[in-house]
Parts: C-alpha cells; structure tokens; sequence
C-alpha cells in the first residue's frame, strides 16, 4: 500500500518542535485507517486502555494523530487511533512528520511528554537512553529537553551507558549548533581538513571537523600566519613553551616578531625563513597527514636557499658567471610564480 494512494497532499510548511527537529504541521491530510502501523511508543507498558475509553466517551473532536510520512507509522496519537477504531471510522485525519526513524522517535517522546497521558519516569529515561544509543551527536541538554529529564540526568545515562554509546568529537545543541566536546580537538580537526582540502570554504572545514565558522575562520588566519591552530589557553605547558618559535627568534631585537604576518618578517630574513619553517614541521595538520608530509619534506628540500653563496661568489671565474646569473634568476622566476599561485589560492579561499 502506498500513502499517496490514501492521502491528500500537504503543503511544505512546518513547526519547530521542542525536540529540535521539524514537523511538517500546516495542513492535515485523511488517510485510511487500515494503512496505518502502531506506534514506536515510548511507553513502556504500551498502551491504556482505560484512557482510550475516556477519550471514546468524550464528545469532544480530537486533535489529528502525527505520522511518520515515510513509514506511515503513528508517531503521536495511538490512543486516538485507537478511538476512530472503536467508532467504526475508516478514515482519519492525520499530520505528517518527514525525518529519519531516529528523529520521529524524538518527536514522539516529546510529543507524548508535552500532552495526553503523561510519561512515567521509567518511560522518559528508558526514552533518554534509546536517544542517547541512536543519536550519541544529540547533547544532553538537548535530550533533556526532549524527555523532560534533568540534563545532569540524561548526562548521568550517558556515563552509565560508557563505551557502549559511539563515541562522537562534537554534539548538537538545542539550538541545533554544533559544539566539539573538546575544543582543542575540533580546532586540530579544522587544521587538517583545511591542509586536506585549502579550497574549501568555511562552512565545510566548520561542518567536517564539527566547529563553529568564527572557529574554523581563527584556525585558517592561524595557519595562514604559521601559528598553531590552538590559542594559548588550550595548549599544554610543553606546547606553548614550543608553539611560536617565530617569536622567539630575533625577540631581543624585534619585540613584535611573533605579530608580523608569514612572509613579512620583520627580523633578518634568512633567520626568519629558518624559523618559519620550523613552525610549519611544528603544525599538527602538516605533521599528521599525508599531504602534510609531503609539503614539508618539499619545503625543506627546496625553501633553504643557496646557502653560503658569498664564498661561492668570491671563487666563481668570470666566464661562467652569465650561466650562473641565469639559472639564479631561472629559479626566483619559478618561485615567484609559485609565490603568486599561493597567493592567489588564498584570495580565492578567503
């Protein structure tokens, strides 16, 4: 049986529930009554009769019974399903939730919690936990929200429940942002999404590594100025002792070394270049991937430069002096056209 056999259509506007998914909850629709399944209720005794024959003796018209459109399974309305059976009805009239079998689970439990039969406390943190075990990303407070529990509560579940609940690197608030649950990791996975896809924008190095787009923003400016992708309050002792050796170099004389921008250091330039390149073998998201590797192991190969050129120079006979101005000013050719393509690919990055 197929639901747009027995079902009329319903527009696309919706509601935000306090569950933090949507329900597409403008119109209602008639649907037969044979073509819908018993609800994944989260009452753990099932259901009452004794309140189902309440709400038969009632008078009253009832509200529509929310349905899972994909499954066609009630999501929130057994009791009243239960109602228009009992009445001899073949049609009855429903609203439709559009999401995963996960999310219309949510809305039950919500649903049932904000109205009818209340849920005993056995229901609502037996709910917590399937949400917890199905949508590990779903914050506590979040879930709180969703079973009527305290957050301290559902963070307890989640602690009880240990290494049987996926582990997960960010969660999703009630406000449907996403957090890391530990800053520091988040931070060094936007670094490496970055080093892996540079042209990728924000909203995907933000999306990937489960940030924020202020954060991943501040870890892209960091790297771009060779610092660590991590503020000196996340880093450890040892970290920020080695974290900016730029600024360190030349210190005494250039105080404000570590402020100025890669590429324009305003201490000696071969020092500068030297310490450079030390942050950069210093950057985890250079260090730790592949792609990574392979740049510093060319930076390193190449970025040196012809070291000890001046005794090179004094000894150079004449006649070949032409060939070697050639090949020197060959090289400063190709490394400022791959100056300008860097630049360039950061233009088009920002």
């Amino acid at each position: 049986m197929t639901f747009g056999m027995h079902a009329q259509s319903c527009s696309e506007k919706d509601d935000a529930v306090d569950s933090g998914v949507v329900v597409i909850n403008s119109e209602t629709s008639e649907v037969r009554v044979d073509d819908l399944l018993p609800a994944d209720s989260p009452r753990l005794q099932g259901e009452d009769s004794g309140h189902v024959q309440v709400l038969a003796e009632s008078e009253s018209s009832l509200p529509p019974i929310l349905v899972h459109r994909q499954t066609m399974r009630v999501i929130d309305g057994m009791h009243r399903l239960r109602v228009a059976q009992l009445r001899g009805r073949s049609m009855v009239e429903v609203k439709f939730f559009d999401g995963s079998e996960e999310d219309a689970f949510a809305v039950a439990v919500a649903a049932n919690r904000a109205h009818g039969l209340p849920l005993t406390l056995a229901d609502r943190e037996a709910a917590a936990e399937r949400i917890i075990r199905a949508q590990p990303h779903r914050s506590d407070r979040s879930i709180a929200a969703i079973s009527g529990l305290a957050a301290r509560t559902v963070a307890d579940i989640r602690r009880r429940l240990g290494s049987d609940v996926a582990a997960t690197i960010s969660r999703v608030g009630r406000d449907g942002r996403v957090r890391p649950l530990n800053p520091a990791e988040g931070r060094r996975a936007a670094s490496e999404a970055i080093a892996e896809r540079p042209e990728a924008s924000l909203r995907e190095i933000a999306r990937s590594a489960g940030v924020s787009l202020a954060t991943a923003r501040d870890v892209r400016e960091r790297l771009r100025r060779g610092d660590d992708p991590l503020p000196g309050r996340q880093l450890g002792p040892r970290q920020q002792a080695g974290s900016r050796p730029a600024a360190r170099v030349g210190a005494e004389s250039q105080p404000n070394a570590g402020r100025a921008p890669m590429g324009r250091a305003v201490y000696s330039r071969e020092r500068g270049r030297s310490a450079m390149l030390d942050g950069l073998s210093r950057d985890p998201s250079l260090r730790f991937t592949e792609s990574g590797r392979r740049l510093l192991h060319w930076l390193f190969s190449k970025a040196k430069g012809p070291e000890g050129w001046e005794e090179v120079l004094d000894s150079m006979p004449p006649h070949c002096a032409y060939v070697v101005l050639e090949v020197a000013i060959g090289c400063a050719d190709e490394w400022s056209r791959f100056a300008t393509q860097v630049q360039q690919r950061l233009r088009d990055s920002a």
